[in-house]
C-alpha cells in the first residue's frame, strides 16, 4: 500500500493511502486526525474537518493544490510539509546548494583508503559520482574485522573494544555490557551543536569515512561499511551540528552524529525529505534496513565509526579545492583591472612595453606575481597535506590483521590539516586584499581617470560607492579570521587529552575566508567590467573580452543606480562555477605553449587592452 511521510509542526506522520485518486486535501485532513491523537490537548485543533492549511513537497517546497489528486502529484514514500493557517512553515526543507546534482549519478569512484583526492572528494560532495569498493579493500576490511572477532572473544584487553574511553580507558567492560558501550558511545558523544553541515558536506563528510574505513585498519565489519556505501549512494545523509569538535582525539563529535543518523536515530536528510527523523528517511534504502546497521554498529567497533579527522579533512578538501579555484581566476580579474586602469606590463616583462612613458604603477597592480604567486604556492602546499591526510587512517585503536594485533596510538590527532587550514586562510587572504584595493583605484576618478564610483550622473548615482564599502568590510572581517586557531589548545577528557588541535574551527574560517576572498573578487570583476564601458569603443584582448561577454551575460551595464546585491551574487556564482577560468584558459594555453619557455608561467597581465584600428598599440598610447 502506498505511505507519504506528513511533517506537521515537530512531528512526522506516516499515511497510508489504500486509494491514490483521492485528493492532497484527504491526505492533509488524514495527517491531521494522526496529529491530534498524538496530541493530549488535540494540539489546539478544535475541528480538523474547519482546519485551514496548506500541503507543499519537502522536495522543491512546491505548493499543492488541495483538489490535486494523489498519483497525479506525488510518488509512493514522498514527503510532505502541512502547515495550519497562523504557523510559519519550516526552514528545514532546504533545496540543495546551486552545483549539487540533484540526479542520482551513474558513473562510480571505487574507494582503496589510498588514492582518493581533494578534487575527487570535492565532486562526492557535488553528488557527481557513487561510490563502491575494490576488491581488495573489501578483503582488507574482512582481516581486520576477523581480527577484533578473535579479541573479543578471547577477552583480551583492547582500548575501545573492551575498555571504556579517554579517562575511562582502564574499566574493563564485560563481554555481556559490549554492546550497550557501543551504543552508549555513540548516543554520549552525540554533542554538537550549532547548523547541521549542508547535504554537500555531509556527503564529504561521509564518503571520506568510508575511505578511512576502506584501508583496513579499523575494524568494522564489511556489512557495515556496505551499509554506509548505500546510504550515500542514496543521499541519505545524518545531521551533524558543524561545532563540537576539538580536533583530537578526532572530531567525535561530528562523527558520532554521522553515526547516530546511520543507526536510524536522530535526523536525516534526503533528497525528498529534506530534514526528517531517520527512521522515515530509512525507506530510502533500496535493499537494506537501517535497523540491521544498528545492530551490526552495536555489536562491532562504534569508536571505528567516530575516531578520526574526517570533519576537518572534508571541509579541508572542499577549502583548497576553491581556494585554487579562485587563486587562477584572481589572475585574470587582475589582468582585466590592470587593463582598465592602463596600467604597465613593464615590470612583468621588460619586452612587453618598450615605448612605455610610464615608469611604474602602485603596488597593487605592479606586485600582482608576488602576492598572487605566493598564495598560490601555499595552496599547493597545503593540497598536499590535505590529500595525505585524505588517505590515512587515523583511528584509535589501529588493526593491523597482517600482523595479528592493535596498536593504541595518535594518529587521530588533527594538528596537520589544522596548521595546514590555517596556512591557507592567511594566503588566500591576500587576494581579497589586494583586491579590495584595485576596487579603490577603479573608483577613484583621481587614480582610475574615470567617472566617480564608475557611474555617470554622479551625486544622482551612487553607483559602486557602497560595493567598495562591501568589499572593504569584508576583507577586514578576514583579518580576524585569519588569527590562527592552531595556536590554541583546551585540554579536556580529564587531562587525557591534554593537547588538540582546534582544527575543526581553522577548517570552518578557511572557508568562510575564502566566501568572502570570492566575493571580493567578484565586486572587482564587476567594477572592472563597468570600466570598460567607459572605455569604448577600445578592445581589449580576445580572452579578456570573453571574460567580459560572460559577465555582460549575467550581469547589464551600470548605466543609473540599481538593486546591486543580485549582481553580485550572479558574478560570486560564475566565480564559484569557475567560468571566468573556463572561457580564458584557452587562451593561457595557446599563450603558454607558442609563447612561454615551460621555465616560465604565463603572466596575469599576458594580456593587453588594444585599439580595434591597432591591435600592437596600448589604449593610453592612443
Amino acid at each position: 500500500m502506498p505511505r507519504f511521510t506528513v511533517h506537521i509542526r515537530d512531528e512526522w506522520l506516516a499515511v497510508p493511502c489504500r486509494d491514490t485518486t483521492s485528493t492532497i486535501g484527504w491526505l492533509g485532513q488524514e495527517a491531521l486526525k494522526r496529529y491530534i491523537k498524538n496530541k493530549p490537548d488535540n494540539g489546539g485543533i478544535t475541528s480538523v474537518k474547519d482546519t485551514r492549511f496548506v500541503v507543499r513537497r519537502c522536495q522543491g517546497l512546491g505548493l499543492l493544490d488541495a483538489d490535486d489528486t494523489i498519483d497525479d502529484v506525488l510518488e509512493d514514500n514522498d514527503f510532505v510539509e502541512l502547515a495550519i493557517e497562523g504557523d510559519t512553515m519550516s526552514p528545514d526543507f532546504i533545496p540543495c546548494e546551486p552545483g549539487f546534482n540533484k540526479h542520482l549519478p551513474v558513473q562510480y569512484i571505487s574507494l582503496d583508503g589510498n588514492s582518493l583526492t581533494s578534487t575527487d572528494l570535492f565532486n562526492l560532495g557535488r553528488g557527481l559520482y557513487k561510490i563502491k569498493l575494490t576488491p581488495e579493500a573489501e578483503r582488507k576490511v574482512v582481516q581486520s574485522r576477523e581480527l577484533l572477532d578473535t579479541i573479543v572473544k578471547e577477552n583480551k584487553v583492547v582500548y575501545g573494544i573492551t575498555t571504556g574511553f579517554g579517562k575511562f580507558a582502564r574499566t574493563v567492560i564485560p563481554v555481556s555490557k559490549l554492546k550497550e558501550l557501543q551504543e552508549n558511545l555513540v548516543r554520549s558523544h552525540s554533542a554538537g551543536v550549532g547548523n547541521p553541515l549542508s547535504p554537500e558536506r555531509t556527503r564529504m563528510l561521509l564518503a571520506l569515512r568510508i575511505n578511512v574505513l576502506a584501508k583496513g585498519h579499523s575494524g568494522v565489519s564489511l556489512e557495515t561499511l556496505h551499509a554506509m556505501i548505500q546510504a550515500f549512494n542514496a543521499s541519505c545523509l545524518s545531521f551533524v551540528p558543524e561545532k563540537g569538535t576539538v580536533g583530537a582525539s578526532g572530531d567525535l563529535a561530528p562523527l558520532s552524529h554521522l553515526a547516530l543518523g546511520l543507526m536510524g536515530e536522530g535526523k536525516m536528510w534526503s533528497p525528498k525529505s529534506g530534514w526528517a527523523d531517520a527512521k522515515y528517511v530509512r525507506f530510502f534504502f533500496q535493499n537494506a534496513d537501517l535497523c540491521s546497521l544498528k545492530r551490526s554498529v552495536l555489536s562491532s567497533q562504534g569508536l571505528a565509526l567516530i575516531n578520526g579527522t574526517q570533519m576537518i579533512t572534508s571541509l579541508g578538501a572542499e577549502a583548497v579545492e576553491r581556494a585554487q579555484a579562485i587563486a587562477r581566476q584572481a589572475d585574470i580579474i587582475a589582468a582585466l583591472t590592470l587593463e582598465v586602469l592602463k596600467g604597465t606590463t613593464k615590470a612583468f616583462d621588460s619586452e612587453s612595453h618598450r615605448f612605455c612613458d610610464r615608469v611604474q604603477d602602485a603596488y597593487t597592480m605592479r606586485c600582482c606575481p608576488q602576492v598572487h604567486g605566493i598564495a598560490t604556492d601555499t595552496i599547493a602546499f597545503v593540497k598536499n597535506i590535505i590529500n595525505t591526510e585524505i588517505n590515512s587512517a587515523t583511528d584509535n585503536p589501529m588493526v593491523f590483521a597482517e600482523r595479528g594485533e592493535t596498536i593504541s596510538g595518535g594518529n587521530f590527532h588533527g594538528e596537520y590539516p589544522a596548521k595546514a587550514l590555517d596556512f591557507l586562510a592567511i594566503a588566500v587572504h591576500e587576494l581579497a586584499s589586494i583586491s579590495e584595493r584595485r576596487i579603490e583605484r577603479l573608483c577613484n576618478p583621481a587614480l582610475s581617470e574615470l567617472p566617480a564610483f564608475l557611474v555617470t550622473e554622479g551625486g544622482l548615482n551612487s553607483g559602486f560607492m557602497i560595493a567598495h564599502c562591501t568589499a572593504a568590510a569584508l576583507v577586514s572581517e578576514n583579518k580576524v579570521l585569519c588569527h590562527p586557531s592552531s595556536v590554541d589548545s583546551l585540554s579536556t577528557s580529564a587531562a587525557t587529552e591534554d593537547h588538540v588541535s582546534m582544527g575543526g574551527w581553522a577548517a570552518r574560517k578557511a572557508l568562510r575566508v575564502i566566501e568572502h576572498v570570492e566575493q571580493v573578487l567578484a565586486i572587482e570583476l564587476l567594477a572592472a567590467c563597468q570600466g570598460i564601458e567607459f572605455l569604448r569603443p577600445l578592445r581589449t584582448t580576445t580572452p579578456l573580452e570573453k571574460v567580459y561577454d560572460l559577465v555582460r551575460s549575467v550581469v547589464k551595464p551600470w548605466i543609473k543606480d540599481r538593486f546591486m546585491s543580485p549582481d553580485i551574487e550572479a558574478v560570486h556564482r560564475l566565480i564559484i562555477d569557475q567560468k571566468v577560468w573556463n572561457v580564458a584558459k584557452p587562451y593561457i594555453d595557446k599563450y603558454q605553449s607558442e609563447y612561454i619557455p615551460e621555465s616560465r608561467p604565463v603572466s596575469p597581465t599576458a594580456f593587453s587592452l588594444e585599439s580595434p584600428a591597432s591591435p600592437r598599440k596600448r589604449v593610453r598610447h592612443e
